[in-house]
């Protein structure tokens, strides 16, 4: 297994929003950007290796058109095909 890999394997929402300072008070990851749990708290962050989307308030997460939120929160294409991805690296 690459340092990569175990290196993802490790990271996780909360750590990458104080690492990146992000500021969020409800952070999420997913190694490849799309499915995640549903954010609860706002402002919210869903995250992957790479970067982050940003949600100011319940409504814009919830009306975003290339995320389904329901029993879990699938984002269709992945966070990174999303106008507002901020990619770190």
């Amino acid at each position: 297994m690459s340092t990569r890999t175990l290196e993802n394997r490790a990271l996780n929402g909360r750590e990458l929003n104080k690492k990146w300072g992000v500021g969020v008070r409800h952070a999420l990851y997913h190694k490849d950007g799309h499915w995640y749990n549903n954010l609860e708290r706002f402002p919210g962050a869903l995250f992957d290796p790479n970067g982050y989307l940003k949600f100011e308030t319940e409504q814009e997460y919830k009306d975003c058109s290339q995320i389904s939120v329901g029993e879990e929160t699938n984002v269709h294409g992945g966070i990174s095909s999303i106008p507002g991805y901020i990619r770190v690296e």
